[in-house]
């Protein structure tokens, strides 16, 4: 197999801590997002839609979005089980690992791309250009707020944000919430519940990768 990383990204940081927590030891290449390396020919011929991470597989199969990676790994090596062991736990996991991408990942993404002057004309990845629309930056600084709230609900009555172990939803979750700090938005310390999860998942060997 062979990874397409990028050191400085939150999404490609997810699929390197789930395949640190399956184990793996896969041949990797980092593509620097800050030299646009990803709209480069050489990696656009991998990837055309110039986005981050890539897993090509064994068989050649190149798998663009974390999802997909994290199915593959999972069939391909089922323990740990990351996404769930019972028909009730892979809904949960796959629901969670929604609202995160949806409600935590997404507006942290409107705020920082919709703002940094690295990210002029380029407020959304891929191959096209996009101008930046502060209204939304301004939106999902709003958005991450009640994300955060939503997370300390659910982590009231959960230890873990999908099931009662650690899953994929725990990793995008903690990606997410971790990356808020570019945009200045911190878990609130009032959120008790989230924080105490936040302080185990940063502890855990993947979280370090």
């Amino acid at each position: 197999m062979l990874f397409y990383d990028c050191s400085t990204a939150p999404n490609p940081r997810r699929a390197r801590m789930f395949i640190a927590e399956k184990g793996l030891t896969i041949e990797t290449r980092d593509i620097s997002i800050a030299k646009g390396e990803q709209l480069q020919p050489d990696f656009k011929a991998v990837n055309p839609r110039a986005t981050i991470p890539v897993l090509v597989t064994d068989e050649g199969t190149v798998l663009t979005e974390n999802l997909g990676i994290a199915a593959y790994l999972e069939a391909h090596t089922p323990e740990p089980p990351l996404m769930g062991r019972t028909a009730d736990e892979k809904g949960l996991v796959l629901m969670w690992n929604s609202i995160a991408e949806q409600q935590g990942g997404m507006p942290v993404a409107e705020a920082l791309r919709n703002t940094h002057p690295a990210f002029k004309d380029r407020a959304i990845p891929g191959p096209a250009n996009h101008a930046q629309i502060p209204e939304l930056a301004e939106r999902g600084l709003a958005r991450i707020d009640q994300f955060f709230d939503v997370l300390e609900e659910r982590l009231q009555d959960s230890r873990y944000v999908a099931c009662d172990h650690f899953t994929l939803a725990d990793i995008s979750t903690f990606v997410f919430v971790d990356f808020a700090r570019v945009v200045k938005k911190r878990l609130p310390e009032t959120h008790t519940a989230a924080m105490d999860w936040y302080e185990a998942i940063k502890a855990r060997p993947s979280a370090q990768v």
